[in-house]
């Protein structure tokens, strides 16, 4: 095995990107290279972790490259609680709100999409990233705040994608029983162990280079997202139609089967489960730099693909959560597939469970490359001597095998994350809740706040123009609902914790 280890040196995407503008190799018209010293992100290939090639590729992104990862990133866990929410708002409140969050995601992430060149829309300098779109606008404090509050929600959602992908593993464990032993039996299952199996995935997912490297893993989890989106809207049907109609009202569950007080902080939390049904602008700009150089330019591109990923989310959502509704009414579950609102057919659950599963490990690795990135470009810019941080080890697995290459920080502190948000989930196996919370954590300041205020500076709108007060009403109107959002669902995780038990049976 020695003879086939190599010793080079890793440097994150941005940095080696600022380093070929430096050595100069972004000449005008160029063949290879980009406006910013990156391999052109038009090129018909890039690098991968079983490849020969050591020099980072751009990405060769185009529309459909980049609805994927919205997609992935968008039709989440978060889709499965979408009849819940509604059934706490109900027919008229309920799609009126997804309707209402749709539409503000697509005008924010519109722009968003403007910041990602500051100046010029085609030669601007570019942003890699949200925190460099915010610094490069905004600057100062609002900086640290926005990277703070970014990773925070990344760090939130590999928690909450943990727990979701372990209880749809759990839930065709309870399907199988269910179907042998009939649905009197408990058929109690431990979620922890799922929880350790997603996690060794991950650990695997999870060296995988760059963002530019998961494309495929983009779009199998966009057709699994797909996949357990219509056997969910199916079942809902099939419910429907043996009911004999749809069930439901106008204004959702009633008070007296829940008190006043939990008919308010169950609607709040509603709010946050659909606010985080529509989470994805925090890797916006991450998604937008795979964007092949213009012509046309990247934010052009990005708003076609945000108008195709939006329109297609909130129809399946629409359609999921309704029929999760209208089959369930006032009793529709938190997760409409591992609920147990269906039991039959089992064999068909467990197809959706596993599509479940399969798409959260790709959504997992959507949202955390940026926060892997930033951690490796801020420890190679802090300790650029280190092998550790810097060197890459190539191996061969035998002598005629392609070369992997192995960074040693890489590798132990992305495992490390992986581990330590597995562990935070053993913890906190609360679905609807955390789902909840995550979503108001993040939807004001990531989705509304700075792009709002990054636009205002990008275009130069005049405070107290017609404009001007437009956005400034969006931002307070936004901020209320995810403040009202957020107590919700705190709300939601207290009374979930006087009945818990750590490590206990589902």
């Amino acid at each position: 095995m020695g003879e086939n280890v190599v010793g080079t040196y890793y440097y994150p995407p941005s940095a080696a990107a600022m380093d070929g503008v430096e050595l100069g190799h972004a000449a005008a018209g160029s063949k290879l290279f980009d406006d910013d010293g990156r391999p052109r992100r038009n090129a018909s290939c890039c690098w991968s972790l079983t490849t020969d090639v050591g020099t980072h590729g751009g990405g060769a992104g185009t529309m459909w490259t980049a609805s994927a990862h919205i997609i992935t990133a968008v039709i989440g866990s978060g889709v499965l609680s979408l009849g819940w929410a509604i059934a706490q708002l109900g027919w008229v409140a309920g799609p009126a709100v997804m309707v209402l969050f749709s539409l503000v995601t697509y005008y924010t992430s519109a722009l968003l999409s403007d910041c990602y060149r500051s100046g010029d829309p085609v030669t601007g300098k570019r942003n890699y990233t949200y925190m460099d779109a915010v610094n490069a606008n905004l600057s100062g404090f609002k900086v640290k705040i926005c990277g703070f509050l970014q990773y925070a929600n990344i760090v939130g959602v590999a928690i909450g994608y943990t727990i979701a992908a372990s209880i749809s593993m759990l839930a065709i464990g309870r399907a199988n029983c269910f179907h042998k032993k009939g649905h009197g039996d408990p058929c109690n299952v431990s979620s922890v162990p799922y929880m350790i199996i997603f996690g060794v995935a991950e650990v695997f997912f999870s060296q995988i280079p760059d963002f530019d490297q998961i494309s495929w893993l983009s779009m199998l989890a966009a057709v699994m997202s797909f996949t357990y989106s219509v056997i969910g809207l199916s079942l809902g049907v099939v419910q429907v139609v043996a009911n004999g109609g749809f069930k439901g009202s106008l204004t959702g569950i009633s008070i007296g089967v829940v008190t006043p007080m939990d008919k308010v902080w169950r609607s709040l939390q509603a709010f946050g489960d659909i606010a985080f049904a529509y989470s994805y602008s925090l890797i916006l700009i991450e998604i937008q730099d795979t964007i092949r150089a213009p012509p046309p330019s990247e934010s052009t591109v990005m708003k076609r693909a945000t108008v195709v990923s939006v329109a297609v989310t909130t129809v399946f959502y629409m359609l999921c959560g309704c029929m999760g509704y209208a089959a369930f009414g006032d009793d529709a579950p938190g997760n409409l597939l591992t609920g147990f609102g269906f039991y039959e057919p089992f064999w068909l659950l467990d197809i959706a469970n596993a599509a479940i599963v399969v798409h959260l490990v790709g959504a997992y690795q959507v949202f955390c490359q940026p926060l892997f990135a930033f951690v490796e470009k801020w420890a190679a810019q802090r300790w650029p001597e280190s092998p550790y941080i810097t060197k890459e080890v190539e191996l061969r697995l035998s002598p005629s095998s392609r070369r992997y290459k192995v960074n040693l920080f890489r590798s132990t502190w992305r495992t490390a994350f992986v581990v330590a948000t597995t562990v935070v989930s053993m913890l906190l196996p609360f679905f609807n809740d955390v789902v909840g919370f995550l979503g108001a954590l993040g939807f004001w300041p990531l989705t509304v706040y700075f792009p709002v205020e990054m636009y205002v500076v990008q275009k130069k709108v005049p405070r107290w123009s017609t404009r001007w007060v437009c956005l400034q009403m969006l931002s307070v109107g936004c901020l209320v609902i995810s403040i009202a959002a957020a107590a919700g669902s705190i709300a939601g995780v207290m009374s979930d914790l006087k009945v818990y038990r750590p490590f206990k049976g589902y």
